[in-house]
């Protein structure tokens, strides 16, 4: 290995640590109380160096936003074998879910903090491509439903936007403990439960 190869692994990797440092501090912290010279602590490193890799804190819970899309798409593939596309769309809400649950800090920070749309409005390129590509896959399944006989009659991009702010909703007010709250005695599962009602209305559409 060159030295040029050698210096380029080794910015990969101090990055890569700047990352593992922020994620660790910002599911112990959260994003508000979560600084650059608490990262730079981390990793024993002066905030100056995080300068050189990323232009603020904002930039960098974009790129830990990013890595939280990349790992729900890879989890959404293995639909793509699902020829059926209403089974496909119900096995989405199922993973999207999962993955909600399982992963509550990375979901806040990936659908409901303002830190990386702050990242995403400041930049040169202000399209939300994780949040648009995610998007996407969901309207091209519901335009296969439609191809197939489902929901007559109705706009697939309105209706995708309904179905994912439903799901989105359901995720949130768990994620946020409402549901603690309001439905103490069905909080583990309400959300499963909601979502198979949800079907049952799409199955009527």
């Amino acid at each position: 290995m060159g030295i040029a190869d050698r210096k380029e692994r080794d910015k990969e990797e101090l990055r890569e640590r700047i990352l593992v440092a922020a994620k660790s501090l910002f599911l112990q912290k959260g994003v508000e109380k979560t600084s650059i010279r608490n990262i730079a602590d981390q990793i024993e490193y002066s905030p100056g160096i995080i300068y050189h890799y990323f232009r603020d804190k904002n930039e960098i819970f974009h790129a830990l936003h990013q890595g939280g899309f990349i790992q729900l798409m890879e989890k959404m593939q293995v639909l793509g074998v699902v020829r059926n596309p209403m089974e496909r769309l119900k096995a989405m809400g199922s993973i999207y879910i999962t993955f909600a649950l399982e992963n509550p800090d990375m979901y806040d920070l990936m659908f409901i903090k303002e830190a990386p749309i702050d990242h995403v409005s400041s930049s040169e390129h202000d399209n939300w491509k994780e949040g648009g590509g995610t998007f996407n896959y969901l309207r091209t399944t519901i335009d296969d439903c439609i191809k197939a006989g489902h929901f007559l009659g109705h706009d697939a991009e309105a209706l995708s936007y309904m179905i994912w702010s439903t799901v989105h909703g359901m995720v949130s007010l768990n994620i946020r403990k409402r549901c603690e709250v309001v439905l103490p005695h069905r909080q583990e599962t309400i959300v499963v439960d909601g979502l198979e009602e949800f079907y049952k209305i799409l199955d009527k559409l």
